[in-house]
């Protein structure tokens, strides 16, 4: 039952996401306006339903999963990664919440080119 919800709440957030695409896309922008504003507003929905899930422990661990997981996650995983980012910090593990942010994105768009040069040579190669 869990794998539906988190399934139904992805097709939810991904065609969110594609819609807030034709929305905010400023085609003559060289600046990626549609996903920029879509990973701030994930964070800032993430912030709100952490929040609800800390005051309001009563929320079912399934609407969680809906909500958080399914629909956030479809929506941008940026929000994850930036609740995940916030709770290391409030913990007080600064220097963990320093080195995933850091690492997170550096390493994450060097493998992006690694993948794109590597799949660029096979394809070459043929």
């Amino acid at each position: 039952m869990n794998w539906l919800l988190v399934a139904c709440g992805g097709a939810i957030g991904a065609s969110l996401r594609y819609g807030a695409g034709f929305i905010i896309s400023k085609p003559h922008s060289l600046f990626p306006w549609t996903t920029w504003s879509v990973n701030l507003f994930g964070c800032f929905l993430a912030g709100v339903f952490f929040a609800f899930t800390q005051k309001y422990p009563v929320l079912q661990s399934e609407a969680r999963l809906l909500l958080m997981v399914g629909i956030l996650g479809g929506f941008t995983t940026f929000s994850s990664f930036g609740l995940e980012t916030f709770q290391l910090i409030r913990q007080g593990q600064f220097p963990i919440a320093l080195a995933y942010t850091v690492s997170s994105v550096v390493v994450g768009v060097v493998c992006l080119a690694i993948g794109f040069y590597l799949f660029q040579m096979l394809l070459s190669t043929k």
